[in-house]
């Protein structure tokens, strides 16, 4: 059937001709077009009509599910069928396809997986990556697989980036620039206004404030953005009661179901109005007809990885200029509308250009899962927009290889292979599969579902709680859920289950690194990986004993868990035998500063039971010392007035010099204590044990030997005064100081100078009462200049001590003048 010719007109019209040509020629293309301009519907359509397309498959990839339906239904609506036949939507809950499906609206997610399961995309033409510029790691990982399957495997795929803001530049360069197709956006203008929020004001007061203002004085629909589900659920209570039955207020944030959330973009039905509360899944890919005002917090919440603790937090932040934008945006799609944005208008420029990348600040540990399964070590080979830091990766690994994914070559284990087959976060994926083996794989995933299908079974902090809820709960969103865990479950069971299994002691084989014990009051726990965490004193949970933590957010001293469940000992010398471990320690004790010996009953830094050792000694007394200073700094060191000098001498010769003269900061010589401070603090048990001596020469042992006999040339510990005294140079600070009484200097007709005379020194001239009277970096023009000045101002504070005209010409002295002359 011809479906082009009836398709509406809108701004993106103009240009698809010329993404046809495109692909036709080049296979790949890049196209720029604003909020409104028409290209997540239009564009798959009309390609659908391209000879090159043949009878393949167009995949049309979406942020978000609620953009995905939105998307497939609207283009099933323009072709005048159902969702399911031409058109069709396939993501983690919900699939609509059929045999004659030729269009394929899926999650950006869903696409990576159908390219590791399938790398030749059989009976795919077309690839159409919407909304580029958001950045999820799975969109940057889709299109990398995407160039590589194109380039190795299907030289006659075709990909089109589309993007409503994009670095054009960096993309096309990525894709070896194809053309560049630009389109306009909307037709209709866009007032917008600033009104900056007040100091300490809720963003909820604000925003409200705002659309009782907006909902009086101007008509239409209002969609305003905030930053999270608490706000807008805040904002919703204080509208209420405030407007007339004809406005109806609809929150629209992803935990929503999707009957709430088709309700939120519904058209608002004849004499209504809709005032939309809604977070950044608004920005782009939906369209909320009748909304012509937006209410703009400013405000976002992104998720940030933390490597080192592995926990993700949650940040509220700025939006990007490119954010704003879109947003703006929203209000100009079928009339003149308003935006009004709730900061000053000069903080607009400060604003970051775009939304930064998730693969810059994200857990990667299922980046590297799958690149192990696509047969990939070095994420280098394939094609990024921005390559994954090498920090995070390497706990990745770290992480893969705990859980049993990867052997010791960063390779794929049988069992790694189930759990990338399982599509669930890695560690959900390990506790699946562990859970398999006791006849338990349906419980361990339905709470990998309820981990990952936020909303499920309440809200509560208890996990047990949460599985006993969502197993009776109804709706469409649980039956589709429960559905998921049995599919996630089938055939891993490989024994059938003697007793029912506790939500802790399934968890424990995902997050033995969680497992917790109460240390310091109800509702404060320590975690085996040596964090701190805490739950709320009023919870049950906070009177356990032992809890593992599935969920948690904050920083790293202050994580605040967001989902646990109760385990004991019992559990975990069942679940994970051999991880509680006695030994014999070796450690620095914070409190009294020193290193002493155990014998521990211990689960990482967890210690059940121990025993004091006698005083111990040797190396690992110096290991353990190195330790402590690791962990309270280097200004614990009791370094002498000599040997704080010399690392001075020392780094600045490095910051003027550089290599091979040693960097001496605390970064570096605490990441080189082996080096410098172990071989000469052998006999040490304690801080108050550390020889200042043997600092003093440790640090000069990071000078390589044929540089030491420079170290007094270059950089002097003294400047001799023409007076035959010796004052000590100062080398903290940019550039050497020398603090001397300006009398000690008459005579000298040359600046004081070091490095061979080739570094001239800054001078702190001061008076006979050592007050600064004058800095200077050239002592002959301040003899033949501003001397005058001084010498006028001086000759009366200090009337008996010499003020000669010439003072090139005089004799130094550091005394006063005889009484009567």
């Amino acid at each position: 059937m011809t479906i082009s010719p009836s398709l509406p007109e809108l701004p993106v019209s103009h240009v698809l001709p010329a993404i046809g040509v495109a692909l036709a020629e080049q296979k790949r293309a890049v196209l720029s077009a604003p909020p409104g301009a028409g290209k997540t519907t239009l564009v798959p359509l009309y390609l659908l009509e391209e000879a090159w397309r043949g009878d393949g498959r167009i995949i049309l990839l979406e942020p978000r599910r609620l953009a995905a339906r939105a998307a497939a239904s609207r283009m099933a609506s323009l072709i005048g069928q159902q969702v399911g036949g031409t058109v069709g939507y396939r993501m983690r809950l919900d699939n609509r396809i059929s045999a004659a499906t030729r269009i394929e609206v899926v999650t950006e997610g869903v696409f990576a997986r159908m390219v590791l399961d399938d790398p030749e995309l059989s009976g795919v033409s077309t690839v159409i990556f919407d909304e580029f510029h958001e950045r999820s790691l799975d969109a940057d990982f889709g299109l990398a697989l995407a160039l590589d399957v194109q380039s190795a495997l299907r030289e006659d795929l075709r990909i089109l980036v589309m993007s409503a803001t994009l670095d054009i530049e960096r993309v096309a360069a990525l894709l070896d620039y194809p053309p560049v197709i630009e389109s306009l956006g909307r037709s209709f203008p866009i007032d917008i206004r600033y009104q900056d929020r007040p100091g300490g004001e809720r963003i909820e007061d604000a925003v409200t404030r705002a659309i009782v203002d907006a909902h009086a004085s101007e008509t239409g629909s209002i969609l305003a953005f905030l930053p999270g589900q608490a706000e807008i659920t805040r904002t919703a209570e204080r509208l209420q009661g405030r407007f007339g039955s004809e406005t109806l207020i609809a929150p629209l944030y992803g935990n929503l179901g999707q009957k709430e959330q088709d309700a939120a973009i519904r058209p608002a039905a004849a004499g209504m109005r809709k005032i939309v509360l809604a977070t950044s899944i608004a920005e782009t890919s939906i369209t909320i007809d009748g909304v012509r005002i937006v209410i703009d917090s400013g405000l976002q919440r992104l998720p940030v990885f933390e490597a080192s603790t592995g926990i993700t937090r949650l940040e509220t932040v700025r939006v990007s200029r490119a954010s704003a934008d879109q947003r703006a945006g929203r209000a100009g799609r079928t009339e003149p509308g308003i935006a009004v944005r709730l900061w000053h208008q000069g903080q607009t420029a400060a604003l970051p250009a775009f939304t930064p990348p998730q693969i810059l600040s994200s857990d990667l540990s299922g980046l590297v899962l799958d690149l192990a399964h696509w047969g990939v070590q070095d994420p280098a080979s394939l094609a990024f927009v921005d390559q994954p830091p090498e920090t995070t990766l390497k706990e990745a690994r770290m992480l893969l290889g705990q859980l049993g994914a990867l052997d010791k070559d960063g390779m794929l284990t049988a069992r790694g292979k189930v759990m990338r087959d399982l599509a669930l976060p890695p560690r959900l994926a390990a506790m699946v599969v562990s859970a398999g083996e006791s006849g338990h794989a349906q419980d361990a995933a339905s709470i990998a579902v309820l981990l990952t299908e936020q909303g499920l079974g309440g809200t509560s902090l208890d996990i047990e709680e949460r599985l006993r809820r969502f197993k009776a709960e109804r709706g469409e969103r649980a039956e589709a859920s429960r559905r998921l865990a049995g599919r996630l479950a089938s055939g891993l069971d490989r024994v059938e289950a003697a007793a029912p299994a506790l939500a802790g002691q399934l968890l424990l084989h995902a997050f033995p690194d969680r497992i917790a014990l109460q240390r310091g009051g109800r509702g404060r726990f320590v975690m085996a990986n040596g964090r701190g965490a805490e739950l709320p004193e009023t919870e049950r949970l906070a009177g356990s004993r032992m809890l593992v933590i599935a969920d948690l957010t904050g920083r790293a001293a202050q994580a605040r868990v967001l989902a646990a469940a109760e385990v004991t000992r019992g559990d975990i010398e069942a679940e994970l035998p051999g991880e509680i471990r006695t030994d014999d320690q070796i450690f620095f004790d914070r409190q009294s500063r020193q290193t002493r010996a155990r014998r521990a009953t211990r689960l990482g830094a967890i210690i059940f039971d121990e025993t004091p050792l006698p005083r111990p000694s040797g190396a690992a007394v110096t290991q353990a010392l190195m330790e402590g200073v690791r962990e309270l700094g280097l200004d614990q060191l009791a370094f002498s007035k000599e040997a704080i000098q010399l690392r001075e001498r020392i780094g600045f010769l490095h910051r003027t010099i550089g290599d091979p003269w040693p960097d001496v900061g605390d970064a570096a010589l605490l990441s080189r204590l082996d080096e410098w401070f172990a071989p000469f603090q052998s006999e040490a048990r304690g801080l108050s044990d550390i020889s200042a001596g043997g600092l003093s020469t440790g640090l000069m042992s990071l000078v390589p030997h044929e540089l030491q006999r420079d170290l007094s040339r270059l950089a002097p510990t003294h400047f001799e005064a023409p007076t035959g005294q010796r004052h000590p140079i100062q080398y903290e600070g940019e550039e050497p100081v020398l603090t001397i009484r300006v009398q000690e200097l008459f005579g000298l007709k040359q600046h004081p100078a070091i490095a061979g005379g080739r570094l001239p020194l800054l001078l702190e001239l001061t008076s006979p009462a050592h007050r600064p009277i004058q800095t200077t970096r050239d002592l002959p023009g301040f003899w033949a200049g501003s001397w005058k000045d001084v010498r006028a101002e001086m000759r009366g504070r200090y009337p008996r001590h010499p003020w000669p005209e010439r003072p090139e010409e005089a004799l130094p002295t550091t005394r006063a003048k005889p009484r009567g002359t």
